[in-house]
């Protein structure tokens, strides 16, 4: 049995925007990991019961609201769990998620995150045997990091890459030919067969956004 067919997945749509909080685990052993809990923590909270999965950690891709404003409740709910990633140049995105829901004229519903871990280019993180290589692709955020399973030729890539689009650079920290540099230099060369979950709307493969993705033509 291949590592892909041993990994499982579950998308739990949060928050107004449909953000992707995604739920990642081991099939024999239950052990997993939430990535970007951006918010709607019971919704959150119900699919990890149902899922019967034993969540390890909570990993982020970026700072934005929407990707991290829930993680900090779910910690809790969840005793503890580490809060890893993203990149610390994304420390002032996630210092700020008060500030932010201030700004969306939601206060109170989201705290500021403080990862017990950032993390860094080339580094590695995993769960139940399964080990992903921490890959830094800003552009769309400054300390946005993709999370790539080799063995699986599995990628979360967040909100760099999306199926027929790419991430918006017109936020604080933005820039699009980064957010290009990123795409073409450290995803795409991974391989067309690699399949990927994004932060928002259904995922692909590297492969069909290379020959068909109208941003990277």
């Amino acid at each position: 049995m291949s590592e892909k067919a041993e990994l499982a997945a579950a998308i739990v749509p949060v928050t107004p925007v449909q953000q992707n909080c995604t739920l990642l685990w081991d099939r024999a052993s239950g052990s997993g990991v939430v990535i970007d809990p951006g918010g709607d923590v019971d919704a959150i909270f119900d699919a990890i019961g149902q899922s019967g999965m034993k969540v390890e950690a909570i990993w982020l891709t970026h700072g934005h609201l929407d990707h991290v404003g829930g993680a900090e409740e779910l910690k809790s709910r969840l005793g503890g769990v580490s809060i890893i990633g993203p990149h610390i140049a994304d420390k002032p995105l996630c210092d700020g998620i008060e500030r932010q829901s201030q700004q969306f004229g939601v206060p109170g519903m989201f705290r500021n995150v403080h990862p017990d871990r950032w993390l860094e280019e080339g580094e590695s993180v995993g769960f139940a045997g399964h080990q992903f290589e921490v890959l830094h692709c800003p552009g769309h955020a400054p300390g946005h990091v993709v999370y790539f399973n080799r063995q699986a030729r599995f990628a979360h890539v967040g909100d760099v890459l999306f199926s027929g689009s790419v991430g918006r650079t017109d936020l604080p920290g933005g820039d699009h030919d980064t957010l290009i540099g990123s795409i073409l230099v450290k995803l795409l060369p991974l391989g067309d067969d690699v399949s990927f979950i994004c932060g928002h709307g259904p995922g692909s493969t590297f492969g069909r956004e290379r020959q068909t993705n109208p941003f990277l033509r």
